[in-house]
């Protein structure tokens, strides 16, 4: 989808500083920036409180009239405005989200509440680290790459959607197929 009318003016009406125009431009887009603020927190097993996502909406915002538009200034219009503002918002989000984890926490218990991830059982986790490395000999490619990320170093499927570029829900059927071929490899150890 290219760039709207609608959104080609009003990008530059932003970046020509006229009147209303930055107002238009967060009613606008409000709704796409708490949608994609509630969704990468979720994503990312995290709980929000209302003045947390009012802080990550606004952290957005300020990301993209920071240094004079700057972040604005470098859309091209290869895709619609709205892919573009939600691509930018996500990377504040993660990175607002990532950065409160590490601070240190309050006594409240702090800006971030992991939900327990119950999409991954930890059962499913092979404890034996060389058991998986040597089955992964029988894996090539993404499949190894998503069984290590999730066994050895421990990333949930966001996480490894994010460092294969494939869809989050494509990640547990992607593990269970690398895991009935490792089986598969077990059973029948290769002749050497």
């Amino acid at each position: 989808m290219v760039l709207s009318e609608i959104d080609r003016n009003l990008l530059q009406r932003c970046l020509q500083r006229k009147p209303r125009a930055w107002e238009d431009f967060v009613d606008r887009f409000m709704g796409l920036v708490v949608h994609v603020v509630n969704h990468t927190a979720q994503a990312r097993s995290v709980r929000l409180t209302t003045e947390d996502q009012d802080d990550l909406c606004g952290e957005v915002f300020l990301t993209l009239i920071k240094d004079d538009f700057a972040v604005l200034r470098r859309f091209r219009g290869q895709s619609s405005l709205a892919t573009y503002l939600t691509v930018v918002a996500r990377r504040v989000v993660v990175k607002e989200i990532l950065a409160r984890k590490s601070a240190a926490p309050l006594a409240d218990g702090g800006m971030v509440k992991p939900i327990p991830d119950t999409q991954q059982p930890v059962e499913q986790r092979v404890e034996d680290a060389e058991e998986v490395r040597r089955l992964l000999e029988s894996l090539q490619g993404t499949e190894a790459q998503v069984v290590r990320m999730y066994h050895l170093e421990g990333k949930n499927y966001y996480e490894i959607s994010m460092a294969v570029g494939l869809s989050e829900n494509s990640i547990g059927p992607l593990l269970s197929r690398a895991r009935a071929k490792m089986r598969g490899a077990d059973v029948n150890p290769a002749s050497g």
